[in-house]
């Protein structure tokens, strides 16, 4: 288990430097513009380095199954759509046509589907008919993979975000004597440890930053929720409650459904890109990026530890969810009226209000 997480490690290191090079050779670069404030063209490798590394240390180290090879053969189109898009820019509807398209391979190939809610109305099982788990799956699938690629805006978040979920899913994994599993989380936090150095310039400075690009964003997005349907699904496996998912990605999950409700009060598409998610709040009310990297992660870690704490002590699937449902109103409000209270609290410490985004 050790030499696989190690070889991860290794593997994705090195391919970060060696796809960088390419990216460089072949001007694969995210240029700024103004909603992204970097300096200069920044390779969108790290997506490409992570597959690649779990690519190679999945062959090299686990007895694959049929549905491993689905994994990666769906992880590879991701991969390559993504990469299409960050260089060319395409059409928000091919990518949902894709993210669909591989919904449906991973329900009927991998029969991998939410056919059950678990115990949330109560001590009855919510038991979903065939033809609707497979429309929760697909919207829950395409929700997952947007949600984590939205989160992509600061240095380290993603890479943060990400590994808290695969942490809380390894744990509760390894718990379960699951080692298989936990060890395929373990393995992705090892291969995106070395892109999160390099994001924020640890150790070798910002001269060798790279950013995931949207191949990365989708290919984690999918495997959360690939992991998250596997552990949690009476057909599958046993490990967690369909629950407890939600605060396994509770952050990634409130800050996207938040976004999308504020751009359709506003008139705006649901996918036209902006600066108004929870990390630009955040740097917007005097955060720096470092600090709202820590918050933000440090929220998530929280979220996921209730998710933990309620399998580990049993708790009410109902209740889980109904907390899950508070928390989401609380955060919606908050995040709502941000700049208000930010601006009373910024009056009160004797500061200039902030002005609120249009």
């Amino acid at each position: 288990m050790s030499s696989a997480i190690a070889t991860t490690f290794l593997l994705s290191f090195a391919l970060l430097f060696v796809f960088r090079k390419v990216a460089k050779k072949i001007n694969f670069g995210d240029e700024p513009n103004e909603r992204k404030l970097h300096k200069g063209a920044i390779p969108l490798v790290g997506g490409v380095s992570i597959y690649c590394s779990i690519f190679l240390s999945s062959v090299l180290f686990i007895d694959m199954t049929q549905s491993d090879w689905l994994y990666l053969a769906c992880g590879v189109v991701l991969v390559c759509i993504g990469v299409l898009d960050d260089k060319f820019d395409i059409s928000f509807k091919v990518r949902l046509f894709v993210q669909g398209a591989i919904s449906l391979a991973m329900i009927i190939l991998a029969d991998l589907s939410l056919a059950s809610l678990g115990n949330i109305a109560g001590n009855v099982p919510v038991n979903l008919p065939v033809w609707v788990s497979y429309a929760v799956t697909t919207i829950a699938v395409i929700g997952a993979i947007n949600a984590f690629n939205m989160v992509d805006g600061i240095d380290g978040l993603l890479g943060g975000l990400a590994s808290v979920s695969f942490a809380a899913l390894g744990i509760m994994f390894w718990v379960q004597g699951d080692s298989g599993l936990a060890l395929n989380c373990a393995m992705f936090i090892a291969a995106i440890i070395p892109y999160v150095m390099l994001n924020l310039g640890i150790p070798l400075g910002l001269r060798f930053k790279i950013f995931m690009g949207d191949a990365g964003s989708m290919l984690i997005g999918f495997t959360v929720v690939w992991l998250l349907i596997r552990g949690s699904q009476p057909d599958h496996s046993t490990t967690i409650n369909p629950v407890t998912a939600l605060w396994f990605i509770a952050l990634p999950l409130m800050d996207m459904a938040a976004i999308i409700v504020r751009r359709v009060r506003k008139g705006h598409s649901p996918f036209k890109p902006d600066r108004e998610h929870l990390h630009h709040i955040c740097q917007r009310v005097g955060l720096s990026s470092r600090m709202t990297l820590l918050v933000i992660c440090l929220l998530a870690a929280s979220f996921a530890g209730i998710g933990i704490w309620g399998e580990l002590y049993q708790a009410n699937e109902t209740a889980m969810f109904v907390a899950f449902m508070v928390l989401f109103a609380v955060y919606f409000a908050t995040i709502s009226h941000i700049f208000r209270i930010t601006s009373k609290i910024r009056q009160w410490m004797g500061k200039a209000p902030l002005v609120e985004m249009a």
